[in-house]
């Protein structure tokens, strides 16, 4: 007799599914739908299906700049969240339980805040007048205010800030799994410390590095009120052109295709990064 399939795990993913297709797969699909319509100066949305948004995307230079500012804007941000988060994830595993409570605490902080509060604090600190301004004359080390606001290092700071966290957070998880004793077996084979980080630690940790690479790139790829508020209306990126097209212009085709192309673009690096970082992994430990 054939025995019967057991259903509950079907049964119980399915609100999740369910979920998923309402806001996420339908609207991204919509979204697709929406892009390959003209658009009608003064009439909206035209009727004929059109690959005229695609074109105009990829031959206008202006969207090139706005593409490559985004892209290396992200790139960079989570660069240095690898370069703050790892040592700040392997120096709390460190810690006694109480100080590390504390400490995870301080690191998630950000994640309790509203991004807009957030950015707007950033602002403030920023700002001609801000703070930091204020501690760098009153040091003596610059004789006139940094420009910090409107620029794309101010920008690159705040996301800093933002997404951090995800990148402690993922590579935690990794160390987690780490046992002590490897450590400690090479510490007395008479290995230093660096080269334990170098050959124990961090290979056993790639897979979190690149857990919370991924999510930092795409986070910061595709972040609008950051590069909204610090970057301001002259520093352009891809999410705020898409916000522009949007309710500036009322050009929701090409808008529809701006977004379109800014998630294919994130799936494919992520897609290739995930790839490329498995198979050299496979190789090291094989």
């Amino acid at each position: 007799m054939k025995a019967q399939r057991n259903l509950l795990p079907y049964w119980l993913a399915t609100p999740g599914m369910l979920m998923t297709l309402a806001f996420v797969a339908l609207p991204l699909v919509l979204t697709l739908s929406l892009s390959l319509y003209p658009f009608v100066p003064g009439g909206g949305v035209g009727e004929q299906l059109t690959g005229t948004n695609y074109a105009e995307i990829f031959r206008d230079d202006y969207f090139h700049a706005i593409f490559a500012r985004t892209f290396g804007m992200a790139f960079l941000v989570t660069g240095l969240c690898i370069v703050i988060g790892v040592p700040e994830a392997y120096v709390l595993t460190r810690l006694s339980e109480r100080w590390r409570a504390v400490s995870v605490v301080i690191v998630l902080g950000p994640l309790l805040i509203s991004v807009v509060i957030r950015t707007l604090g950033w602002a403030i600190l920023l700002g001609s007048e801000g703070v930091i301004n204020n501690l760098l004359l009153a040091s003596g080390l610059v004789s006139e205010p940094l420009k910090l606001m409107f620029t794309f290092t101010g920008v690159v700071i705040a996301m800093v800030h933002v997404l951090v966290p995800f990148m402690v957070l993922a590579v935690w998880t990794s160390l987690q799994k780490l046992d002590p004793a490897t450590e400690q077996a090479a510490q007395s084979l008479g290995a230093g410390l660096p080269t334990v980080l170098r050959r124990i630690v961090f290979p056993q940790v790639i897979p979190g590095v690149l857990s919370g690479g991924l999510i930092v790139f795409a986070l910061a790829a595709s972040a609008f009120a950051t590069p909204a508020i610090i970057g301001g209306r002259r520093l352009k990126v891809v999410p705020t052109t898409i916000y522009d097209e949007f309710l500036g212009n009322l050009n929701w085709p090409l808008g529809a295709a701006l977004a379109v192309v800014l998630v294919l673009i994130v799936l494919t690096v992520s897609l290739g990064v995930n790839r490329l970082v498995e198979r050299r992994w496979k190789q090291v430990f094989q």
